[in-house]
């Protein structure tokens, strides 16, 4: 899942030449249903996808009404589902340096989605590596 949302962010910037944004005008940090909505769906004209595109079809599994775009349950002990993280360059240097616990990572690469390791705090699953 973390590479077909770095996918749809990709194709976000390929069709309007600016990445996905929140209601302020921010890059999204993680998959919130604000994210979800405007990556997936075709009725939403907010948060710049006025042509109404859908660039992401995400499985049941992969969604819940508060958080959004999440993990499946059962990928954490307890079921507990949690939001993909997201980074995004854009400063158009094509590097992206983030924290994953007390880990730092640097990646050559314009988006990067992923999710704590749950067995590793410190360790990205994703395209964060």
């Amino acid at each position: 899942m973390a590479e077909s949302i770095k996918t749809a962010v990709n194709a976000f910037y390929a069709e309007y030449s600016a990445y996905p944004t929140d209601s302020s005008g921010k890059s999204f940090t993680n998959t919130t249903k604000d994210f979800l909505t405007l990556i997936s769906t075709t009725t939403n004209t907010n948060g710049g996808n006025y042509r109404g595109i859908a660039f992401l079809e995400v499985p049941p599994k992969f969604t819940n009404s508060t958080d959004g775009l999440v993990t499946p349950t059962g990928f954490y002990s307890g079921g507990k589902q949690t939001n993909f993280s997201l980074a995004i360059d854009t400063n158009g240097t094509g590097m992206l340096t983030n924290k994953v616990g007390s880990s730092t990572y640097v990646v050559a690469s314009s988006v990067a989605v992923w999710v704590v390791d749950p067995n590793s705090s410190n360790k990205p699953v994703g395209t964060f590596k």
